[in-house]
Order: structure tokens, then sequence, then C-alpha cells
């Protein structure tokens, strides 16, 4: 049984009776970084040199108060976008290739207070654009379970890491399904925060009405502690609400007696595979056995969701990314002989087909003649999806439904088809588009690939979802298989 095959308070009871030390969780991490990531691909930048020293440093403090923290001395990491101190942050893109920044994320903060150790920066769709980690300026990653499939994404490297135990947990961040989708794929645990949730101070924004941090593990348990340490109101991100934290750990009492759950028809209809759908309906038997009750409901405006999420994120990606203009910082083209040539080579040469086709996509939907056919008509659609999630959370306390339509495609099957790779979020996206929390959880296999639940919850109320997702847990087994690389 490897290190972290352990939940992260055993890890936690270990280091404090001192028998094992920070530096034996960095060594775990490291090695099995070196057996495994010619495969996998995870990692954009192993920080090996600073996680090395930092251990050290904490292993001294271990008799420390200091050291109650729950995330002391554990190795974690971090996807490709959140900026952190002095370690390159690239997007996975051409166009911040040698970007160094000079402060920390929030997040990246909260961790450091916690004790924490950044391993290093993972792998991910160029600028969060992408469904698989095929966009990824640097190279594709790897499905743990079968190499030959994609990881999903836009957070593909945070969720292969975890399934290949390169590191216990990661954080990732979802735009339209970016934790859930690859944490599904890969059969590991991935929750999308309520907007507002996390601070988003200093996450390299994509479509800021969207984007939301949250944590990748191997058990819902170590996922409530991450999210516990990273949530809070921040003074830096006017997005980010003043909502009291609760204590979601202790809300994991495995009891959802009289639970009522709703499952729309929409979820489980047409384009989702029959395996997904039979493993989605045996779950939700284990939670009737656990004494909740399932309905079928409706949300019928469900399926404008992907058309309206298009429009709305690549319209903020449009505005977001034109400040990577060649002048500043990032990728600046040589031999241009004006400054619009400089605009016209650095954007061209630094940014990737999938980001270009979204800026393209954003920007004809801002342009004055479009704007109310398409932009305004997108956030009325938004506005819809929203009011048909508030109208089923009246009667019921949470959504359940499959995480992705199928398990995980081949490499190279979707890439040359954005239409098809971008229906492929139809379950994840309202979620999104409403701004409510959900998490992915394994329920199931088929041939050998992973399947997700998703359980989706009312604003602010994570622990409901935690709840839910912890009992399931409890009673399956499938969170504890384990790829075999």
């Amino acid at each position: 049984m490897g290190l972290f095959d352990h939940k992260l308070k055993d890890l936690q009871e270990l280091l404090r009776k001192k028998e094992i030390t920070v530096s034996d969780l960095v060594d775990e991490s490291l090695k099995r970084i070196h057996e495994v990531e010619d495969k996998v691909k995870a990692f954009i930048t192993v920080d090996e040199e600073n996680a090395r020293a930092k251990a050290k440093e904490l292993d001294a403090k271990l008799s420390t108060e200091e050291a109650n923290n729950i995330l002391f001395g554990m190795p974690i990491g971090i996807k490709d976008n959140i900026i952190t101190k002095d370690v390159r942050t690239t997007c996975a893109s051409r166009m911040l290739e040698n970007f160094d920044p000079i402060y920390d994320a929030t997040v990246m903060n909260k961790l450091h207070n916690a004790g924490a150790v950044m391993i290093g920066k993972l792998n991910m769709d160029e600028f969060a654009m992408g469904g698989s980690t095929e966009t990824s300026y640097f190279h594709k990653t790897y499905n743990p379970w079968n190499l030959e499939y994609v990881p999903g994404g836009s957070s593909g490297g945070s969720a292969a890491a975890v399934a290949a135990g390169e590191v216990p947990f990661s954080l990732g961040s979802d735009t339209g399904g970016s934790i859930r989708q690859p944490a599904g794929y890969c059969g590991v645990v991935g929750m999308k925060p309520t907007y507002g949730r996390v601070s988003r101070y200093g996450l390299v924004a994509f479509a800021s009405s969207l984007d939301q941090i949250g944590p990748i593990t191997r058990n819902v348990e170590d996922n409530a502690y991450i999210l516990q340490t990273i949530a809070g109101v921040d003074p830096n991100d006017a997005t980010s609400a003043d909502v009291p934290v609760p204590n979601y750990v202790e809300q994991l009492t495995g009891d959802v007696k009289g639970l009522k759950i709703a499952v729309p028809k929409e979820y489980l209809g047409e384009g989702v595979h029959e395996s997904v759908r039979n493993a989605v309906l045996e779950a939700l038997k284990v939670l009737e056995g656990l004494g909740a009750t399932w309905e079928e409901v409706s949300l019928p405006n469900s399926k404008y969701g992907v058309s309206a999420y298009y429009i709305l994120s690549s319209s903020e990606a449009s505005a977001n990314l034109a400040r990577f203009d060649g002048i500043r910082y990032g990728y600046r083209a040589k031999d241009a002989k004006n400054l619009m040539e400089l605009y016209k080579k650095s954007r061209s040469e630094g940014f990737g087909d999938e980001v270009k086709r979204r800026i393209m996509i954003g920007t004809f939907a801002l342009s004055s003649g479009y704007y109310d056919a398409y932009y305004k008509k997108a956030q009325q659609i938004r506005t819809l999806i929203k009011q048909d999630f508030e109208k089923v959370f009246e009667n019921y306390d949470v959504v359940i439904g499959p995480t992705n339509p199928t398990t995980a495609f081949k490499i190279g099957e979707k890439i040359d088809d954005p239409v098809t790779m971008y229906v492929n979020d139809l379950l994840t996206i309202p979620v999104n588009l409403a701004g409510l929390p959900g998490i992915s959880v394994p329920c199931g296999f088929n041939n050998g690939l992973p399947i997700g639940l998703q359980i989706i919850g009312k604003h602010f109320d994570e622990g409901t979802v935690y709840r839910v997702a912890h009992a399931f847990e409890q009673a399956t087994d499938f969170h504890k298989q384990k790829p075999q690389l």
C-alpha cells in the first residue's frame, strides 16, 4: 500500500506520530512522477528543487502548532492557469511559454498558509479551451486507465496526475465542466464549487462569469478538506461571495434518509450511452437503499445550454484574451514592421487553433450587428436555465445524472470535429451557466474506462452535495479501484 492510498487525515496522523516526514511524502510524489510521467504526461513543470526545500523546512516544524493543519506537508499539483509566484505559469500556451509571475493566486496563498507543498504545474488545454487536453502547446496528456484515450479537459493533467498517483490531490478550474468531465473520465472525485465560493484572483481568465477553481482528489472526504481550505471571500475578487464557509467534513454523516433526488429526463436521454445510463440508474438504487427517494423531472432549457455557453464563454474569452498583444508580456513576434503588424503576428503565432476559433466566435457575437441576436439571446437562455434549476430545487435537495454522456474517447478521435467535442459538455455546462455547485464521483466502468456520477446542489450548498457523494462512495468501492500503469 502506497502512502497516497491513505486518506488525508490518516497521512496527517502518521506525520503527527512522526512515523513519516513531509520529505517522505514529497519523495513518494516525485518517485511516482519519475516512474509514470513519460506515459501519462500530466505535468508541464515539475518544481522538484523547491518542493524538496519546502519539505525540509516543514520537517523542522513537525512539533509546532502549525503542523496541526490538515494540509500541512501535503503534496499538491496545480493546473497551469493558476498563478504561482516565481514558478512558470503557461496556460499550456506558446503565448505564455516563459511567463514567471511575480505574485501568487489567492488559492495558492491559502495552500501555502496551510503548509501544502506544490509539486508542479499540470497540463491542460490551451487557455482552458478544450475538453481533452489535446490543445496544449506542449504535449498531450494520456488517460491512466488506457493510454490510448484522452483524460478529458481542460483540467486533464489535474485529473490524470491524481488518478495515476503522482499527487494525492490537485486543483483544476471549471468553466463548462473542466473539473468534473476529466474527473469522470479518470475515475476520481472532482468538485466545481458555487460561483463565488472560491476566489478567482490569480486564475488566468477564460470566461470570468463562469470560471471557478476546485479540487480533484481520490475520495470525497479529502475533497471536502481542500475546498474548506481554499473557499471564502477575498477582497481581491469582487465576484467572490461573502457567505460563511461551513465545516464540510462535519456534514459527511453518510445519512441520506428522506433526501429527495431529482433526475432530469434530459440527462438520461438521447446521446447518453447505455452503459452510462445503466451505471447512473444503479447508483440511484444504491442511494434508494440508503433511504433517499428519486423522481424524474425536466430541465427543458438545458438543451440550449451548449449553444448559449459557447456564445457567452467565447465572447468573454475574446475580451479577456485581448490583453495578450505582444507588448507588455507574453509572446512577441519578431520582424514586425509596425504596431498593427506586431499585434497581428504576435497573436497569430502565439495562440493555437482552438483559442483563435473561440476569439473569432466571441468577437463576432459581440459585434454591433449581431450582439442582440447572439450574445443577448444567450444571456436570456442562461436566465431560463437558472430558473429551471430553481424550480426543481423548490421540491428536491439535489439533482443527479451522468457527468459525461460516454466514457473517454480515443486520442485524435474528435479533435478535428469541434462541434462534436463541444456537445460532449452537454451535461456539465448548465451547472456553470446557473452558477451551481456540482461534483463528479466514480460510479462504474465500461470496457475498463471509468463512468462519473454528477451530483448538483443548490447555491452555496456544497455540504449537501458532499453528503450525498460521500454516502454513495461509502456504499460502493469504485473509488478504491486504481489504473494499472
